[in-house]
């Protein structure tokens, strides 16, 4: 029977135990009716990376100012979340989250980065992240691979993502790799060091996460102009997410 232990940084899962946890640090949480019908947001991206980590899980806020950020090299790994913040705000708690990412990418710790967490690490690492002009994307959009990366081996060229965001990278860093692009987004996905990597979208999303998305935002949207239901057609079920997600945990993490 496998046991459940708990780390000193927080919750695991069952498994195989390795010496290190890898780590989901929080930016925010998901909306309520997610959470409720698929957890937040470390729950979604377990599920995704599947038996790819046996090891332990740690979670921590980067928001909570009143404790400190863990040691990024205490764990195996670190899954950087998305937010409904914005880079742009410059609160504190951004401000010394770039400074702890900066500090890890030196230190080649494997990170992923998404959708904020794939922004806040463009903008520590010297690059500028802007309101896009294109407004707000939500829902199923293409991206294109630009080259090859061990991120997404046995992806195709062109693939479907889920993605939710307002802001995006305006300007990438200096010394970063390009991965992918998407018509609204030319640094979709980016390699940093040996060991980091950011994807604008979400790959621990599902098909229904997003139209629950989407349903809780119609009057945001109708506002904004956009057409809620045609976003809710046009939906479709990501069929990469997972492999990106467990394509880190085994290239980028385990290799470490």
């Amino acid at each position: 029977m496998r046991s459940t232990r708990t780390s000193e940084y927080g919750n695991v899962r069952p498994g195989r135990m390795t010496h290190r946890p890898l780590l989901v640090l929080f930016t925010g949480t998901t909306i309520a009716d997610v959470k409720t019908a698929f957890g937040d947001f470390d729950d979604q991206f377990r599920r995704g990376i599947g038996d790819a980590w046996r090891g332990t899980w740690a979670r921590a806020d980067a928001r909570d100012e009143g404790v400190g950020l863990p040691d990024a090299a205490a764990f195996a790994g670190v899954i950087v979340t998305g937010s409904a913040a914005s880079v742009t705000e410059r609160a504190p708690w951004i401000l010394r989250l770039e400074a702890w990412l900066r500090s890890a990418v030196a230190r080649e710790v494997p990170l992923l980065g998404v959708c904020f967490g794939h922004q806040v690490l463009a903008q520590a690492l010297g690059g500028q992240v802007r309101r896009n002009p294109a407004g707000r994307r939500l829902g199923s959009i293409e991206i294109r691979r630009v080259g090859d990366d061990p991120l997404f081996e046995g992806v195709p060229q062109r693939l479907a993502v889920s993605v939710s965001h307002e802001d995006h990278v305006g300007v990438a860093p200096p010394d970063v790799r390009q991965l992918a692009a998407a018509d609204h987004d030319e640094l979709h996905a980016f390699a940093a060091g040996p060991r980091a990597r950011a994807v604008q979208f979400h790959p621990e999303f599902q098909a229904d996460v997003v139209r629950h998305y989407i349903a809780s935002r119609r009057e945001v949207l109708r506002g904004e102009g956009l057409d809620p239901d045609a976003l809710l057609a046009s939906v479709v079920e990501p069929p990469y997410g997972a492999v990106i997600l467990r394509n880190f945990v085994r290239h980028l993490v385990l290799a470490a």
